[in-house]
């Protein structure tokens, strides 16, 4: 049967998919448009089983506060190549799934690829950009949080590559545009010194206890005397701290303060008790997520 132009179009309109592809779906299914996005679906589904194995290091990393503040979204989408990652389709896939978090405020991934907006289901939509874009994509995480005394900041590194959202509480009662002023530094400062605690109490004794016996390694091959080994490697556990610990790494607009120590003056200068409490910092390189 004759395919119209019509047709195609209106099945592009409610998929998305490319026009070829909506011409070969409506002929496979005798142009019963239902089953033509079926048909669409299906190679999308088709698409996501024969690229599982592949990697997806590519995406963007997409933030949102919200709700005065209150409430602050991370989240991550992948794909395969750079190239798709700056597509318009990959961007409206990836701002319609952060709208699925921010209206639906799902508890998991699973939670999140079973929801639907406006009439949208995220599996049906991440099938049909599958099959539309041949490459394996994925929503790979997010973090939703709402506090009520708390102020989120965000920072989104050029390229939307690199992001973190910081958690700070007890901002009732202090200007906002503070806040956000001091904190977004601080989130910057996250992104380019690559902290993987907020303080050195967030760090497992076994990590300290491995780093302590790497510092004992390298004395003994110093020369260094046994009794002396431990109270050498305490001292330098200290330095391992401040590379590691966000509040605790020097500041880079002021190297003569820490994190901590700048956190500490905004406090005293705004007769406030604000505490950062948490940090969010997604990399779509990172080997550590």
């Amino acid at each position: 049967m004759e395919i119209t132009a019509s047709q195609v179009k209106e099945l592009r309109d409610k998929t998305g998919a490319g026009m070829m592809d909506c011409k070969k779906a409506l002929v496979e299914s005798q142009g019963d448009l239902v089953k033509a996005i079926e048909v669409l679906r299906k190679k999308g589904a088709s698409v996501a089983a024969k690229r599982a194995d592949r990697d997806a290091k590519e995406g963007a990393i997409l933030t949102k506060v919200l709700d005065g503040g209150k409430t602050g979204v991370i989240l991550e989408v992948n794909c395969e190549t750079d190239f798709v990652a700056n597509s318009d389709d990959f961007v409206n896939f990836c701002n319609f799934i952060l709208d699925v978090v921010v209206n639906n405020k799902p508890a998991n991934l699973d939670e999140l690829l079973n929801s639907e907006l406006n009439g949208k289901k995220v599996e049906a939509e991440l099938s049909n950009i599958i099959g539309k874009i041949g490459e394996k994509i994925e929503v790979s995480r997010f973090k939703l949080h709402t506090i009520e005394n708390a102020t989120y900041v965000d920072y989104v590194h050029a390229g939307s590559k690199l992001a973190v959202l910081l958690q700070v509480e007890n901002t009732g009662g202090v200007d906002s545009s503070k806040v956000v002023s001091t904190f977004k530094d601080i989130a910057m400062q996250a992104a380019a010194m690559r902290p993987l605690y907020l303080v050195r109490e967030d760090v497992p004794e076994s990590v300290i206890e491995k780093e302590k016996e790497i510092y004992r390694e390298v004395l003994r091959k110093e020369g260094k005397p046994e009794q002396m080994l431990d109270k050498i490697a305490e001292g330098k556990i200290n330095k391992f701290f401040q590379e590691v610990c966000l509040t605790e790494q020097v500041y880079v607009k002021d190297n003569s303060k820490s994190v901590r120590e700048v956190i500490a003056a905004f406090n005293k200068e705004n007769s406030s008790n604000v505490s950062l409490t948490a940090f969010y910092r997604y990399h779509v390189v990172d080997e550590n997520k």
